[in-house]
């Protein structure tokens, strides 16, 4: 087996889904599982995310929704935005529930429900853009696509918008885009139109934003245990890591001072010292500019830093005066006690260091990473 994998600890996901289940009741919770679940395998992550009392799921992508269908997964499954329309006939027959904001992909769910065999009308969730401006329908058409749904013989079953803004809980544009979805709800109540799940909150609004709680919200990644965001991160001490990235020395050299690593030999060392080749680099998820980031590893507890160009299949640690062998352990993300210590090393500090956010250093693992659950 290769000497480079991922620990998905599906009991720490377990926990963080409870964790949030009882901050957010009444309201119910629906894990978003898209991405592979956020890297952390899907079909897996989905079925913990139901054990701990998650009632929904939610993907991206059509093909996301049937390969749960296709691993057993019975419960409802929201697919996020509009699809193609060459996909609604699967959606149909996969039972997916889709989300519709424009006439064309209301007349193309109906189309395919109409050529089913199912007795029971296709239920729909109407997408609403209160102001983040990526998709769903403007507040204005909101009364006429309702009534397009009904028309064409699908439920109306979802009414629901995105917060540009939930991870800064402090931010003008929550309340008012909240205030929005309210007037919409009350104007689509006054025309008879009575969605059973209203929702508008993600992971920090769920955790910080106590009005965006209604009918659901949509757990995506506190509930992996990262942090959706500086500003809320307060609100996550309860929750738990589920992913650590791991592999182990795959050979052992001593390097004189003066000597360079890597390509082009940017680092040189300023005295001798033990260099360890691990086996991981830019394909696997560890992005190339780490390297020039200050990143760190741990190898028996202790931090030792990166040094030189990480490559596509490798990168290089100073160990300094460590004893290090070959098939020792090493620890890219998570957490590692040893015989020189104990720490710690999280998704987001490299998040930090490169300027982005802890979601695009999971979902960035590649798929040449064995996922080993827990």
């Amino acid at each position: 087996m290769r000497w480079a994998w991922a620990r998905v600890d599906l009991g720490a996901l377990e926990h963080n889904v409870r964790v949030v289940r009882d901050l957010v009741a009444p309201s119910e919770v629906w894990a978003v599982v898209k991405a592979d679940g956020y890297g952390h395998g899907a079909l897996q992550t989905a079925r913990a995310a139901l054990a701990a009392g998650a009632t929904g799921l939610c993907v991206a992508l059509t093909q996301e929704g049937a390969e749960l269908r296709a691993g057993g997964i019975g419960a409802p499954i929201l697919v996020l935005s509009e699809q193609p329309p060459e996909d609604a006939a699967r959606i149909v027959a996969e039972r997916l529930t889709p989300t519709v904001y424009t006439p064309g992909g209301i007349a193309a769910i109906a189309a395919a429900a109409a050529a089913s065999s199912g007795a029971d009308p296709v239920v729909v969730h109407l997408k609403i853009d209160t102001g983040m401006h990526r998709v769903g329908a403007q507040p204005s058409q909101a009364l006429a696509l309702a009534d397009a749904i009904v028309a064409a013989g699908l439920s109306l079953a979802g009414l629901f918008t995105h917060l540009a803004s939930a991870d800064e809980p402090a931010a003008g544009s929550n309340a008012s885009q909240l205030a929005t979805f309210d007037d919409v709800v009350t104007r689509l109540a006054a025309a008879g139109h009575a969605p059973a799940l209203l929702h508008a909150a993600n992971s920090a609004a769920a955790l910080a934003i106590g009005g965006s709680r209604r009918d659901i919200v949509r757990l995506g990644i506190a509930m992996y245990g990262i942090e959706p965001g500086p500003a809320v991160s307060a609100l996550c001490a309860e929750l738990r890591p589920a992913l650590s990235l791991r592999a182990r020395v795959s050979l052992v050299k001593q390097v004189a001072a003066g000597e360079g690593v890597s390509y082009g030999l940017r680092h040189h060392f300023t005295e001798a010292t033990t260099v360890a080749t691990i086996p991981i680099g830019y394909a696997d998820g560890v992005p190339r500019r780490l390297f020039a980031s200050g990143c760190e590893v741990l190898i028996h507890g202790r931090r030792m830093p990166v040094v030189g160009v990480i490559t596509m299949d490798q990168l290089m640690v100073d160990c300094g005066d460590a004893t290090v062998e070959v098939g020792d352990e090493v620890v890219l993300i998570g957490s590692q006690a040893g015989s020189l210590g104990s720490d710690t090393i999280r998704a987001e500090e490299w998040a930090a260091r490169l300027g982005t956010i802890g979601y695009e250093i999971v979902c960035g693992i590649s798929k040449r990473i064995e996922r080993r659950f827990g």
